[in-house]
């Protein structure tokens, strides 16, 4: 096993100034005991110093997978870029990571995880970097914020906006990596790579190859070794020929507080009955309005807060096979979960690499997205990845850009209002007390989603909330269907100042979307 070291072997190969790249989705693949090596190398030695990484999906939590945190420190660490962060609850310490952004300590960068497992493609194959449509318009485009989190970051810019064909682009030039940091389930002898307990491949081959090619150390993270001639060839995902270390982790997490469950590995098949109907309230309402936009047959793209609740809508009306979803971790059909365990699946059809997810995400292959929001303005501008009193709050865009780019129709769900007092009847919902803002706005803080980008695509765009449905038209955010109990002019038009309008022709939803169980709605045929 000459392949396999300690921790701390693996993180003394790592050179001061190297560029590390790292396979991870939260504490979903994260290799945190090589990650942990390196900061306690550091603590102990001074070394190394200055690395850069990068991560296309967070690595770590804020529930016991440190991940980003381990180096997150002054001296370790010189900058930063991620599709997405450690994120949780306010009531919980803000993340080192988030602490190093925000204090400006160093260059930091939220770049859409689909562009960045396009540049380890593109730096494999020695290409002059990322040509992309995708991010135009938003904070990834140069002319907002070009990806910069902080002050650090725009004063060295790693994107730019490009004329090609007689179109305008958004190019990314090449970082080559010089480790890649990867796990897996099993390791052979010879380095062979097995994910049978993994929720999701990720992107570690694509990485492990932009960093073989640039003549770099690949360490791969294992939950168990294997004698060498034992794994099957067809279930090997990352060759040995691109792992040089192996390091050891038994009680490695399968992901963020779940040690192992066999159905999100696809080891066993959960019983459809198994899985819990989302609960009663305000936003699984919200949940069914948007689920009413599916057709059976078709192929969705599902993302984090209300909208993740949308399969369990399907699924209480007896409809949970009706609908594939596809998720950016790789997970192909079956369940998302929600919680915890969100970005894993059980009863997978199957589990594609995250990078082959995102371009079937980028060129719009899919039919429609449901996402969230966390505030909308007269635009149709969205923001989901930044909130400047508490960042850690919001992962960051994570695959949100690259999703929205060229999507056929989205659906985004969220609340109104922040914090208003809302009763949920029988016969509609009432608003008792208006809320602290509302959540349409004159201008988003950060534009994650151009809505005037959408509408020069032509892209269809709903807004699902607990007052009305709103659409994005030409003349800005107009409501086209108004829920049960509601006062269009007193908690839309007035709660939201006049930036969202009443259409002429606009309904009334059906009160069924209020019942506690099963309403027996179908999702009808794909037309």
């Amino acid at each position: 096993m000459g392949k396999l070291v300690s921790p701390a072997e693996a993180a003394a190969r790592i050179r001061d100034g190297a560029v590390v790249t790292v396979s991870s989705s939260s504490a979903l693949g994260c290799p945190d005991r090589v990650l942990q090596a390196i900061g306690e190398r550091f603590r102990d030695t001074g070394h190394p110093r200055n690395i850069t990484t990068i991560h296309p999906i967070a690595a770590g939590d804020m529930y016991g997978v440190k991940g980003m945190d381990h180096i997150a420190q002054e001296g370790l660490l010189a900058r930063v870029i991620a599709g997405s962060y450690p994120s949780g609850p306010s009531n919980l310490p803000m993340p080192a990571i988030w602490k190093m952004i925000v204090d400006d300590a160093i260059p930091a960068y939220n770049v859409p995880s689909g562009i960045l497992f396009d540049m380890h493609r593109d730096v494999a194959a020695r290409r002059p970097g990322v040509l992309t449509k995708v991010g135009l318009d938003t904070f990834v485009d140069p002319k907002r914020e070009g990806c910069a989190m902080n002050a650090r970051g725009a004063a060295a810019p790693i994107v730019q906006r490009a004329e090609f064909g007689g179109e305008t682009w958004l190019h990314f030039p090449n970082i080559a990596p010089d480790v890649c940091i990867l796990r897996a389930t099993t390791a052979d002898e010879r380095g062979n790579l097995t994910y049978e307990h993994e929720g999701a491949y990720l992107g570690g081959l694509d990485q492990a190859i932009a960093t073989r090619n640039h003549g770099g150390l690949v360490i791969a993270q294992v939950k168990r070794m294997t004698a060498y001639g034992s794994l099957r060839p067809h279930t090997v995902r990352v060759p040995g020929h691109l792992i040089d270390l192996v390091v050891l982790d038994p009680d490695q997490k399968q992901t963020t507080e779940t040690p192992y469950d066999p159905a999100i590995s696809g080891e066993v098949m959960r019983p459809w009955s198994s899985f819990e109907p989302a609960p009663h309230g305000i936003e699984k309402v919200i949940a069914r309005r948007a689920a009413m936009e599916l057709r059976e047959g078709m192929t969705a793209n599902l993302g984090f807060g209300i909208s993740a609740m949308v399969p369990y809508v399907l699924l209480e009306e007896g409809h949970a096979q009706s609908v594939t979803w596809a998720i950016e971790q790789g997970a192909v059909g079956g369940m998302p979960l929600t919680g915890f365990a969100f970005g894993c699946a059980s009863n997978a059809d199957a589990y594609v690499p995250s990078p082959n997810q995102f371009t079937y995400f980028q060129g719009g292959g899919f039919d429609m997205s449901f996402l969230s929001f966390l505030e909308v303005d007269v635009e149709g501008n969205v923001n989901v990845s930044k909130l400047g009193k508490k960042p850690y709050l919001t992962a960051g865009c994570g695959g949100f850009v690259d999703i929205t780019a060229h999507a056929r129709k989205i659906v985004f769900s969220g609340w109104f209002e922040a914090g208003a007092d809302i009763a949920l009847g029988p016969d509609g919902v009432k608003v008792l007390k208006p809320g602290k803002f509302t959540k349409m706005v004159d201008k988003v803080e950060h534009v994650t989603f151009s809505g005037a980008r959408a509408r020069a695509q032509g892209q269809e765009v709903l807004y699902v909330t607990e007052r009305c449905v709103i659409a994005l038209r030409p003349e800005g955010l107009v409501a086209v269907e108004i829920m049960p109990g509601i006062d269009p002019a007193r908690d839309i038009v007035a709660a939201s100042h006049g930036r969202v309008t009443i259409a002429a022709n606009a309904r009334v939803m059906p009160h069924s979307l209020l019942a506690e169980g099963p309403t027996g709605w179908s999702p009808g045929s794909k037309s």
